[in-house]
């Protein structure tokens, strides 16, 4: 299963066939924060879809490279029963092959719901691709549950790992390229408009022309079920997907060679990454 995962990953990753489209999960929803996440209809959307009073959290804060002392762990379970999950727990380690063992990943087969915090997504990679706890996290989908994720945990989410590289988070396109890949084909970014990234993400396409491109400003996220996702929280996600909106011909156009256009979405839209384009809203 965990080498099925990975071929398929590596397949979407680098663009080997035209034709792939974007997909998420089947079952289940995910939540893609882009960073300073405070909007707390997010956080109760996440609990609403984690089972509420009956939800069990497992956060797993590795992307953030501090120590989880028990003192940290603490204050996470704090936080998260005061956000009225009934069980936490909190799952970390830096090390694979503990990540890939029964003992280590078997609570994520009770959890309802994962939370991902952010830091450098590639030490998510490091820890548990190709590991029983993503195989795992596939399987909490598969049942219905929920992954929500914020900066790190939100590009984590992808297929492609933009911003991965170890040594700086300024290198769009770097030493780490894979992510868990619980939607298919893209590459997500996050803190956008706060930290003026609008413009990054055609790094990314230059290399790899074939993902769908979606970069998440802060304290805002995206929500998604199936192939769909609507914006919640209060600012802007943007999408690039080779064309734009031409005001002059009061249509969408493809984008020109070398031309960077995107969509700017806010709270309340919604997009299909299958068909890859807007969803008309009804008037």
């Amino acid at each position: 299963m965990r080498l099925f995962l990975s071929v398929i990953a590596l397949f979407i990753c680098f663009g080997l066939s035209a034709q792939t489209q974007t997909t998420g999960p089947e079952k289940g929803h995910l939540i893609i924060a882009g960073g300073a996440l405070r909007d707390a209809d997010v956080y109760a959307k996440f609990m609403e879809l984690a089972g509420g009073e009956q939800s069990h959290i497992v956060v797993i804060p590795t992307a953030g490279g501090y120590e989880v002392t028990e003192q940290r762990i603490a204050g996470l379970v704090k936080s998260w029963k005061a956000r009225g999950a009934a069980e936490v727990t909190v799952l970390h380690t830096t090390d694979p092959k503990e990540a890939d063992t029964e003992a280590f990943a078997g609570v994520l087969k009770e959890a309802t719901g994962v939370y991902l915090p952010g830091g450098r997504q590639w030490r998510f990679a490091d820890s548990y691709l190709d590991t029983k706890v993503q195989e795992y996290l596939f399987d909490l989908l598969d049942r219905g549950g929920v992954i929500a994720g914020s900066s790190a945990g939100a590009t984590i989410q992808g297929s492609y790992l933009a911003r991965g590289d170890s040594r700086t988070n300024t290198i769009m396109v770097g030493d780490h390229e894979e992510g868990f890949g619980f939607v298919k084909n893209i590459a997500i970014d996050q803190h956008t408009m706060a930290r003026n990234r609008q413009f990054d993400m055609f790094e990314v396409l230059k290399v790899y022309p074939d993902l769908l491109g979606i970069s998440i400003d802060e304290n805002t996220a995206i929500l998604v079920t199936g192939n769909q996702f609507e914006v919640i929280g209060q600012s802007y996600v943007l999408v690039y997907d080779g064309t734009h909106w031409d005001q002059t011909k009061n249509q969408f156009v493809k984008n020109q060679p070398g031309q960077e256009r995107f969509h700017m979405l806010r709270k309340g839209r919604k997009y299909d990454m299958g068909e890859r384009k807007i969803i008309t809203q009804q008037r």
